[in-house]
């Protein structure tokens, strides 16, 4: 597809939000029959949550403005990811650390060699560029951004706003199928926990632009044990499946701990992934969790996740074995 043609591009389908995403639900969803390179790939096996997945089409089929909210591990990028490659949407995200700057967004002069001369020549920022294409723009992190990014950014939360770069005295309108969607660890109030470092509170004026606020809590345990199925088939059969429904217990006793306050690091359905992939590579469940997860975590709080575990397996995770390289 061409830049003209991706420019020009408009959703020429529907989708039935019932066969495509599980829920039932009567009613479509405006999509793209064909997609290009910025579509993400489609995850067979994902599990969509039906209260977040309905905020999220909601923004793709009424232009709302969805801002995510819920603590790391959740998958809320990967949600509104996966919506988009269902939709053949294309979807740029964007990480708001610290470095990100106005000048990222908007764009900057350079010099560049034309004709064998050095000229100065404007070049278009993400922002722009996506916000004349029909395109979803995922902005990741979104309390953590810097106050001169989040007031660029307040230019496009409404629907039809215009964005208006000063350096090129040029007021761009938005492409009718751009979409903004943004997820974030605390609610804009603020981390009074300690435990997301950089997040700030956020200017409450723009908060309430956002048309849609939804919150992603973890999985359920079925359901978080369908995902890892979908990627670590060869535990489908007993015991594999008993043993893998433990390890999903495991981790819901670190989100628990968590929130309580006991444990600073939590066991993210990818992290189950790892521990049963590893389990598969080393053949040891010991080894693998700590090869996986508890390598990783602060001395302090081995001792807590070493309870959570013996409460799942009946017994303390055993230390590495050097007799265990002898068997592979």
């Amino acid at each position: 597809m061409s830049e003209d043609n991706f420019t020009l591009a408009k959703p020429d389908t529907e989708v039935s939000i019932r066969h495509t995403f599980g829920i039932d639900v009567d009613g479509t969803v405006p999509a793209f029959s064909t997609g290009n390179e910025h579509v993400p790939t489609v995850d067979p096996g994902y599990q969509f949550d039906p209260s977040t997945t309905m905020a999220i089409l909601a923004g793709f089929r009424d232009n709302l403005r969805v801002l995510l909210q819920g603590r790391h591990g959740t998958g809320k990028s990967s949600h509104i990811e996966q919506v988009a490659a269902r939709l053949n949407w294309p979807c740029v995200r964007l990480n708001l650390d610290s470095h990100v700057s106005r000048i990222d967004l908007i764009g900057k002069d350079a010099i560049v060699l034309r004709d064998g001369k050095q000229v100065t020549d404007y070049r278009e920022g993400l922002l722009p560029w996506c916000y004349q294409r029909p395109v979803v723009l995922i902005l990741d992190e979104y309390d953590a951004g810097r106050p001169d990014v989040m007031f660029v950014i307040q230019r496009i939360l409404e629907a039809d706003g215009k964005l208006t770069i000063m350096d090129q005295n040029k007021v761009i309108p938005p492409n009718p199928f751009f979409r903004l969607f943004a997820t974030a660890n605390t609610v804009g109030l603020g981390d009074v926990t300690g435990l997301y470092h950089g997040t700030q509170q956020l200017n409450q004026a723009q908060l309430d632009r956002w048309n849609v606020v939804a919150r992603l809590d973890h999985l359920s345990e079925e359901a978080e044990l369908n995902v890892v199925l979908s990627k670590q088939n060869w535990m489908a059969d007993e015991p594999h499946r008993s043993v893998l429904l433990q390890m999903v217990r495991m981790a819901n006793l670190t989100r628990s701990g968590f929130v309580q306050g006991d444990v600073s690091v939590v066991m993210s359905p990818r992290t189950v992934i790892s521990w049963a992939q590893n389990l598969r590579v080393f053949g040891d469940l010991d080894f693998a969790f700590h090869t996986s997860f508890l390598n990783r975590c602060d001395e302090v709080e081995r001792a807590t996740y070493g309870e959570y575990y013996q409460r799942c397996f009946g017994r303390l995770p055993g230390d590495a074995a050097p007799e265990l390289w002898k068997r592979l």
